[in-house]
């Protein structure tokens, strides 16, 4: 009678370190999307504040515009609102550029702990998500 081969464990076991890491990636992981939404709405306004700045080239010098500055509307000569304008476009860009570092910072480390979690745990866990996938 042949003997029958023994089926290799696959069942990895888990230990506090190895749960303390996949908490701290999902934590970034969490953190990273949040950031990215952050990052698109700063790119939405940035979009919008160029927009506004090229239909301010077709007005003429005595009209005013309405500019909103916090929840109230004042109004503005074309000239006055290009200057706020320009100075809010600035302001984006580096909001933009701080989150994008961010972004990276974050991206690093979890980049990091998918070497680590996926040497250790191979096939046994998913840390892709849905839209990498």
């Amino acid at each position: 009678m042949a003997a029958v081969p023994k089926e290799k464990d696959n069942e990895v076991h888990v230990t506090f370190e190895d749960q303390q890491q996949i908490n701290k990636f999902a934590r970034h992981n969490a953190k990273l999307q949040d950031l990215q939404d952050e990052l698109d709405t700063k790119k939405k306004d940035l979009q919008n504040l160029e927009d506004a700045a090229d239909e301010l080239v077709i007005l003429d010098e005595e009209e005013t515009v309405p500019y909103m500055v916090g929840e109230i509307f004042v109004s503005a000569k074309p000239e006055e609102a290009g200057q706020l304008l320009e100075a809010a476009k600035e302001r984006v860009q580096k909001e933009i550029k701080t989150l994008d570092t961010e972004c990276g910072e974050h991206k690093g480390i979890l980049s990091d702990l998918k070497v680590k979690l996926y040497a250790k745990f191979g096939n046994n866990i998913n840390l892709e998500n849905e839209e990498e996938s």
